[in-house]
C-alpha cells in the first residue's frame, strides 16, 4: 500500500510566529496529495518538507480568513510553473467565491493547469475516488466554513487459516478475491470485513454537529484547537475550540490518533496542549503538531 500520512506544513492561528508558520497541510493517500488551508508562506514550507507541486491532486480550503487562503495565489502560480500533468481540484466555500478569484488571478502568470473549481454550498459527499471518497460539513464560524472527511471504503481481509482448511492457496486466493467464489467456497467463508481508514479535518469552528459529523469513527483527526482550556468563553466567542474540548470530541467520537494544531501565540508552552487532551479523557495517540512534521497514519487494527 502506499503511504498515507500528514505533512504538517503551518501550526500557527492568525499571525504566524517565529517558530510557526501560518497554516498549511497535506494529506499523501496512495499516490494523490490532499492539501488543506494553504496560509500564508505556504509554497516555501512545501519546499522545506519536500513536497512538491507535482504531489498535489486537491486543494481543500475550510474558510476564507487569511491565515487559511493567503497562499493560495502562490501555490496555484507554483502548480503553473511546474506545469504539473495531471488536474487539480479546488473546494472552498461558495460564499467565498470572490476571495478565491482574488486569489487566483492576484497577479499575471500563464496558465498551463487544468484548475477544476468545486465551491461548496451544503453538507454531502464532493467526490469519489477508488481509493476514498471526500465529504464536508458545515462548522461553526464568524464567516461560512466547512470541514473535510476522507474515508476508504471498506474491503476484505483473507484469513490463511480458513483458505488452508479449503485448499485455496496461491494464485486461486487472487481469483477468489476477484470472483467472488471458487470450488464452491465464497469469499465471505474465508474473510472478513477490513475497514477502510477515516480522515477528518476541523478548523475554526466552536463545538457543532459538524465537529462530531467529521470525527466520528476516524483513524486520525486533525482539529484546532486554539486555545486553552482556562480561555473557553474567549474560545467560543470568537468561533474556536480549546485543547480540551477538541479531546473530549475525539474521546466521544472513538478517535485513534489525535492531533492538535492551529495554536494561538498567546500561549508560549506547546506541551500544555497535550496535558489538557490528557486531562479531558483521551488516550489514544496524541501529536501535538509542530511545522514540517510528518505523521503516519495509524496502521490498521
Amino acid at each position: 500500500m502506499s503511504v498515507r500520512e500528514l505533512v504538517v506544513l503551518g501550526t500557527a492561528s492568525q499571525v504566524p510566529t517565529r517558530h510557526r508558520n501560518h497554516n498549511g497541510y497535506v494529506l499523501l493517500w496512495d499516490g494523490q496529495g490532499i492539501m488543506f488551508d494553504p496560509g500564508e508562506g505556504t509554497q516555501r514550507q512545501m519546499l522545506r518538507a519536500g513536497v512538491a507541486a507535482h504531489d498535489l491532486h486537491r486543494i481543500c480550503v475550510t474558510h476564507f480568513h487569511g491565515d487559511h487562503s493567503l497562499g493560495l495565489a502562490g501555490v496555484i502560480q507554483r502548480l503553473n510553473l511546474d506545469r504539473v500533468p495531471h488536474p487539480v481540484t479546488a473546494h472552498y466555500p461558495a460564499s467565498g467565491q470572490r476571495f478565491f478569484d482574488r486569489l487566483r488571478y492576484a497577479t499575471a502568470y500563464r496558465e498551463t493547469v487544468a484548475l477544476a473549481e468545486a465551491p461548496v454550498a451544503a453538507d454531502g459527499p464532493l467526490a469519489a475516488t477508488a481509493s476514498y471518497t471526500l465529504d464536508a460539513r458545515k462548522l461553526s464560524h464568524p464567516v461560512e466554513s466547512y470541514g473535510y472527511r476522507l474515508t476508504e471504503p471498506d474491503g476484505r481481509r483473507m484469513l490463511p487459516e480458513l483458505l488452508a482448511e479449503r485448499g485455496i492457496r496461491g494464485p486461486d486466493v487472487g481469483r477468489l478475491q476477484k470472483e467472488g467464489a471458487l470450488g464452491g467456497v465464497t469469499l465471505d467463508e474465508v474473510s472478513e470485513v477490513r475497514r477502510g481508514q477515516r480522515f477528518a479535518f476541523v478548523m475554526d469552528t466552536r463545538l457543532c454537529d459538524g465537529v462530531y459529523a467529521l470525527a466520528e469513527g476516524c483513524d486520525m483527526l486533525v482539529i484546532e484547537s486554539t486555545f486553552l482550556d482556562e480561555d473557553e468563553q474567549l474560545a467560543t466567542d470568537h468561533g474556536h475550540l480549546t485543547a480540551g474540548q477538541a479531546a473530549r470530541v475525539a474521546v466521544d467520537a472513538g478517535v485513534r490518533h489525535l492531533v492538535l494544531t492551529h495554536f494561538s501565540q498567546r500561549y508560549p508552552d506547546p506541551g500544555v496542549y497535550e496535558q489538557q487532551a490528557r486531562a479531558a479523557g483521551f488516550d489514544g495517540e496524541l501529536t501535538v503538531a509542530r511545522d514540517l512534521m510528518r505523521v503516519p497514519l495509524p496502521k490498521r487494527t
